[in-house]
């Protein structure tokens, strides 16, 4: 059983935690419940050399000393034009080998700088990134990431398109995956027909290897971890079951302007023409507006044969809520270890008894891990970069303590 998180960032890339290393990203990542993270970022040349210094490549897997499996990727911005607008999209790449990153590295070393960001920009439209990927190696894998935020994604509100084919044209069939992002789950993505070809991943995105953001969301592989058997699972969409967060969690669930303190949902959004009230600017908006424009099926819809998935909020923001302590303060962290005391987070999230959970911690901590798992924790809906708030009544007067 692999369960992976394969979107992630080094400390190479803007606005990510410096303590980013490989020590720490497999510490958290057992302690979460994931065996197989991306290494993140491996275009950046200063972050390949640890990773080459501190993995050695076995089929497609790097390992640690401690047997940790990573597997080689990161994420490319391809900004450019086409059809008269401006585009941003976020790529999620993944490579068998070093031999392939080392000549998507010389491939994109022409494009433009890689020494800057760990999330390289480069003026490449989608089809040709792709085309010229499958050049390097027809296993190289790309995934469309956080694939509804507005502004750096395929569906963006503000800079995207209204489906893949008119996003990579003729090398749509190269793509054999969309990543949900954090703002929307798969059952919103069922709504997209043109989706049923296409596996649905969750990963985390992280930029930081705390609990509360490392494997906040995973997919989960009945497999053998080699590069291949996963690759494989992928583009046969032979996947066990996602672990996502509640949709309203991400950043951009609603539609807001952040900065007058405005959140609407799609219909208040249209009472008001998408103009924010207080400053008369374009409202952001945001995933669940924009499935809403794009679906072609009505919510509830369910494929035949889809893939069940799980909505999650991490333990440290149950601990948070009920404690009323920021999540990174040393009550939070003293709850959170009594739990994961001989089990990963992952464990006693979805599996704990009740009973065992009482013997640990207090009685409202014990049963809001019941609640989360079974879907009845309540949350007040993310927008214009702004987290979602779980709520511990339905008031919905608590204000977030989780960091960014």
């Amino acid at each position: 059983m692999i369960v992976a998180d394969l979107h992630i960032h080094s400390r190479y890339s803007r606005a990510c935690s410096t303590q980013i290393n490989i020590e720490n990203l497999e510490k958290y990542a057992r302690i979460k419940g994931i065996n197989l993270l991306g290494t993140g970022d491996f275009t950046h040349p200063l972050w390949y050399k640890e990773l080459k210094e501190k993995l050695k490549e076995e089929d497609g897997i790097l390992k640690t000393k401690n047997d940790f499996n990573f597997i080689w990727q990161t994420e490319v911005s391809l900004i450019y034009t086409q059809g008269d607008k401006g585009r941003r999209v976020h790529l999620v790449v993944l490579a068998p080998d070093s031999k392939a990153v080392d000549q998507i590295t010389s491939y994109l070393g022409k494009k433009g700088r890689l020494d800057y960001d760990g999330r390289p920009i480069f003026k490449i439209p989608c089809p040709e990134f792709t085309e010229e990927m499958k050049k390097i190696d027809e296993r190289i894998e790309i995934i469309p990431a956080h694939i509804w935020t507005p502004w750096f994604s395929v569906f963006g509100s503000n800079s995207g398109f209204n489906s893949l084919k008119d996003c990579f044209q003729d090398q749509v069939k190269n793509i054999h995956a969309i990543e949900t992002g954090l703002s929307s789950d798969p059952e919103m993505n069922w709504r997209i027909s043109e989706l049923d070809s296409k596996a649905i991943v969750s990963f985390s995105d992280m930029h930081s290897f705390w609990p509360w953001r490392i494997g906040r969301e995973v997919t989960v592989f009945d497999t053998k971890p080699t590069y291949d058997n996963l690759i494989k699972a992928i583009r046969n969409k032979k996947i066990k079951e996602t672990i996502d967060v509640d949709p309203a969690y991400g950043k951009y669930h609603y539609d807001g302007h952040r900065a007058c303190n405005i959140v609407f949902s799609p219909k208040e959004s249209k009472n008001h023409n998408n103009i924010c009230p207080v400053c008369k600017n374009k409202l952001t908006i945001g995933v669940e507006n924009r499935v809403e424009e794009l679906a072609d099926r009505p919510a509830g819809f369910k494929p035949e044969n889809a893939v069940p998935f799980k909505r999650i909020i991490p333990l440290s923001e149950l601990i948070s809520l009920t404690t009323k302590k920021a999540i990174a303060t040393q009550a939070v962290w003293n709850e959170y270890h009594k739990l994961a005391d001989g089990k990963s987070e992952f464990d006693v999230l979805l599996n704990a008894p009740l009973e065992e959970l009482k013997q640990k911690v207090f009685m409202e901590l014990a049963e809001l891990i019941i609640r989360n798992r079974e879907g009845k924790i309540k949350v007040k809906p993310g927008y214009d970069g702004v987290y979602g708030i779980p709520l511990l009544s339905d008031e919905g007067s608590q204000k977030s303590l989780a960091e960014f």
